[in-house]
């Protein structure tokens, strides 16, 4: 999922899928739910879990980056800030490649709580002047709850290895078109 060596915001979507099908897997596909692409802020509702979830990942060492929701339109930012209240919760993994990162559940409870103690601060805006890509949670915010998450049991710290698997979608699609 990476263009000239970065990664893109498309690698999001394939991590949410490795996370929902982990769902899948433990409580069976009929008891996970995955609504439609325009409900904001949840990826997955499951059955007999009180509230829906929102999937977040991110890579490397910090907390920054991790988007709330993702715009170019700057009335869309202010208009996000203005009317935000958390509404899901969270399964936030952080991929720290060949470092420890950790898969993390922070309950709708906790981020209420945060947000009431950080108001405007709970959010990290776009620059003025320069091209949005969203409203992020603040990096303070989000480290906050990971390690109150992690106070209450809801961390998994998790070794993160490299391992270079070989596959090239372009090649795979090119085969492909190859056997027509």
């Amino acid at each position: 999922m990476s263009r000239g060596g970065k990664v893109g915001m498309e690698a999001g979507t394939l991590r949410e899928r490795v996370v929902v099908a982990m769902l899948k897997y433990y409580f069976g596909e009929h008891k996970v739910k995955e609504p439609d692409i325009i409900t904001h802020e949840v990826d997955v509702i499951l059955e007999g879990h009180s509230n829906p979830i929102s999937i977040k990942t991110k890579t490397g060492r910090g907390y920054s980056g991790v988007k709330l929701v993702w715009t170019v339109d700057w009335k869309k930012v202010d208009e996000f800030v203005e009317i935000y209240k958390p509404k899901a919760d969270i399964l936030f993994s952080r991929i720290n490649w060949d470092g420890i990162g950790e898969f993390c559940y922070i309950p709708l409870k906790l981020q209420l709580e945060l947000f009431g103690k950080y108001g405007g601060l709970y959010f990290k805006k776009p620059k003025k002047e320069t091209n949005p890509r969203g409203v992020e949670i603040s990096s303070d915010v989000l480290q906050e709850a990971v390690a109150t998450a992690k106070n209450m049991g809801y961390v998994i710290d998790i070794y993160w290895k490299t391992a270079n698997i070989g596959y090239d979608p372009y090649k795979r699609w090119i085969d492909l078109w190859a056997e027509e």
